[in-house]
This record gives structure tokens, C-alpha cells and sequence, in this order.
């Protein structure tokens, strides 16, 4: 089922001499570009880069894998010059090191210039690859030599196609990557069970803060046990989690159509749904429960896609939302547990004196925290321009309660 409401765009071209137009596909909300040219397997390359960087768009009619061979090379110049870049802004590990009191250190001036500059390029890269368009036949067919049945994966993402469209080849290939990780699913060991995220909806792979959810003994707030929130629910992975752990009552919450599809699925598949009961609402339900659990977005800056919305939280909405409400939805002597990297603070967006001053406006204590350390790879990868704060990087796990 497609879940978007919004209306579908027109892409206009010239093509033989005559006037072409077909809808425009584009999840990220990309308008349609306005300067179209046919393309095929004569094009090279750096000619693609010139004609993306004049914002002109490519309408592919040759062969379907040489159109990603084409993408391929595109991606591997535009990073070229970033990369020389970045690394003359590499902070090294040391620069963003930890304060005898546990705290962060001051981030050093350049780890924000290159999340700054990072994300520029993010944004201006994005907006290049996806000049290079794919023609779909009523379907989702591609008309196109060697090109895959991708029905499957546009239909989870589109709905239903009864007429012709233009999409992005970019586009397509996180389509099917998603199509795959929905099939396969995300293992959580923390679960004993795997997890499927649909598309537009942020997969688990992060399980370290999972961990902590499992780890952390339940709060001996009354009634103990007998009910539980989750917000912002995602996959739903949070909520099957606390349900595992024996919570008799959990009541999820998330804003987004496809997230609560998604969470539903998850939950029908891990035998919880009438354990777990979704809400489509904006972060807290009604009434009260001895454990609130919210894992809000990391990093506050805005998000330039759908699926960023998992990690990127303009100004902290959610995360001091979560805070300000929270007070009013615990019951006596509950607990509300954050689960919040301490990212930001190493790339200089958020400090933590900001943070404990909005848990203590809020009229909560701290009464502890578990932290653990990453393991993803990026943590490791001294190329990565944000390698200084990934390494320092430290996920927790915060016990809050209201003060009396």
C-alpha cells in the first residue's frame, strides 16, 4: 500500500523533436528537474558529472547495467575531491577525547567544519546521482536491456502502478536494497529473533543500545510490569523487546504511516500483537506508566531525506519534547529511559550541560546511566572525516524520574 497522500509531480521532456511527460517519482520529495536530455551507453562519465552539475537530468534508454556501471564511475569522482578535503580537516582521535569527569572534551573547531562540510557534500552528491532517470512502464516495468524485475520493490515502496513514471536509477537501487533487507530482516540477538524494517523505515543495525535495553533491571515503579511506552516506535523492535521481557501491556507510538505498518508486521511475525498495542500519535498516548522508553533521533540537524528522520532531530525536537512531557506520563517512583548517543556533543551541536539543564527543567533526575561503545565499523575507519568522533562516540542508556 503506498502511504503517501501527497500528488504525484510531472517530469517534462523533449524527445525525436516532440514533447514527453510521464509522473515523477522521487521519496526524498525531489521536485522534478527541469532540463531533461537523452542518454545511453555512449556517455561517459565525467560528461555525466558536467551535465548533473548544470542540473541536467538523464534520461536513460540504453542498457540497465551499464546505467549502474555509469552511476558507479559518477559516485567514484564526485568523492574524489571531498576525500582530499576531509583529510586535511582530520582531527585525529585525540582531539576528541574524554574530560577526567566522563564528560566530552571541547570538540575541536574543525570535527563541526567537516560534519558541515560532510553533509554539504552528502546533500550535493545525492542531488547528482540522482540526475541520472530510468523510464517505468506501467507496472513498475523498465523497458530496458538487462534490466531486473524490480515489481516487487517499487510496488513495497509506490503502491499499485497503473501508468508510466521517471525515477531516479539512485532512487531504485535503496529501493531494492530495502526490498532485501525486508526479506532477510536484521538479526537481534538481544531478541532471539530477526526484525524487518520496511523501506523508509530506519533498519535496527545499531543493536548496541538494544543491549542496554535488555540489561537494565525493570523500574519498581506500581504497577510493576503490567504496562510500558514506547516512542517513536520505528520497526516496533523496542516495544517486542519490552514485551519479551515479560511487560504485560505496551502501548507504541509513532507520527509515521509506514513506521506503524512496519512495527505491525514486525509484531505479527514475533506473536506480540496483542501484547503490543500501536497508536498513531505525536510521542506520548494517554495516561501513565511505570516505564517510558524513547530513543529519539542523535544528531540535531535537519534531515535531507524521509529515512533521515531517524537520526537527524532539528534543534532536539523530540528529544526535549520526550523530556518536557515526560514528568506528566510516569507513575510514582517510574522511570523514563532515554537512549541517546553522545555524538553530537563530540561534533560540537549539542553539549551536555544543554542536556542535563533540559532533563532539570523538566522536573526530572538522573538516577543513572549505562553507556556502552559502539561497534559499527565506522568507529574503526580512520578515512571517515567524522573518524575523531565516532571513535569517542558512547551510547547510554539514561534513568530519569520525576522529582518529588
Amino acid at each position: 500500500m503506498h502511504l503517501s497522500s501527497a500528488p504525484t509531480p510531472t517530469l517534462h521532456w523533449i524527445q525525436a523533436d516532440q514533447p514527453h511527460s510521464a509522473l515523477w517519482r522521487s521519496e526524498a520529495g525531489v521536485p522534478p528537474p527541469t532540463r531533461v536530455v537523452m542518454a545511453d551507453d555512449t556517455l561517459s562519465a565525467p560528461a555525466a558529472c558536467h551535465l548533473a552539475a548544470q542540473g541536467t537530468a538523464m534520461l536513460w534508454r540504453g542498457d540497465f547495467q551499464n546505467a549502474k556501471q555509469l552511476l558507479q564511475a559518477m559516485a567514484r569522482r564526485l568523492d574524489a575531491g571531498p576525500a582530499r578535503a576531509f583529510r586535511r580537516l582530520d582531527a585525529g582521535p585525540a582531539r576528541a577525547s574524554r574530560r577526567l569527569d566522563g564528560k566530552p572534551a571541547k570538540p575541536a573547531p574543525d570535527l563541526l567544519t567537516a560534519f558541515n562540510q560532510h553533509r554539504m557534500h552528502q546533500a550535493q552528491r545525492a542531488r547528482a546521482l540522482g540526475m541520472l532517470l530510468l523510464p517505468f512502464e506501467a507496472g513498475h516495468m523498465l523497458p530496458l536491456r538487462r534490466a531486473p524485475d524490480v515489481q516487487a520493490a517499487c510496488t513495497e515502496a509506490y503502491g499499485p502502478s497503473d501508468a508510466p513514471y521517471v525515477a531516479s536509477l539512485r532512487e531504485l537501487q535503496g529501493l531494492i536494497g530495502a526490498h532485501e533487507w525486508r526479506k532477510k530482516g536484521v538479526n537481534i540477538p538481544s531478541l532471539g529473533a530477526r526484525i524487518h524494517p520496511h523501506y523508509g523505515v530506519y533498519s535496527p543495525v545499531r543493536g548496541e543500545y538494544l543491549e542496554l535495553i535488555a540489561a537494565q533491571p525493570l523500574p519498581r515503579g506500581e504497577p510493576r510490569g503490567e504496562i510500558g511506552f514506547d516512542i517513536g516506535t520505528g520497526t516496533g523492535v523496542i516495544a517486542a523487546l519490552l514485551a519479551k521481557r515479560g511487560i504485560s501491556r505496551v502501548v507504541a507510538t509513532d507520527t509515521d504511516p509506514r513506521a506503524l505498518a512496519c512495527a505491525q508486521d514486525n509484531l505479527a511475525r514475533l506473536g506480540l500483537s496483542r501484547q503490543v498495542q500501536l497508536l498513531k500519535t505525536d510521542l506520548f498516548p494517554p495516561g501513565r506508566a511505570p516505564l517510558v522508553v524513547c530513543n529519539p533521533p542523535w544528531l540535531p540537524a535537519k534531515p535531507s531525506a524521509p529515512i533521515e528522520r531517524a537520526i537527524y532531530d532539528p534543534a532536539s525536537q523530540m528529544l526535549r519534547g520526550f523530556l518536557a512531557g515526560l514528568k506528566d506520563h510516569l507513575t510514582p517512583g517510574g522511570e523514563g529511559w532515554l537512549i541517546l548517543s553522545d555524538l553530537a556533543e563530540h561534533l560540537g551541536l549539542r553539549s551536555r550541560d544543554q542536556l542535563l539543564g533540559w532533563i532539570a527543567d523538566a522536573g526530572l533526575q538522573v538516577l543513572g546511566r549505562s553507556d556502552v561503545r559502539p561497534t559499527h565499523s565506522k568507529t574503526q575507519d580512520a578515512s571517515d572525516p567524522l573518524y575523531a568522533a565516532r571513535a569517542a562516540e558512547v551510547t547510554s542508556l539514561w534513568r530519569l524520574t520525576a522529582i518529588d
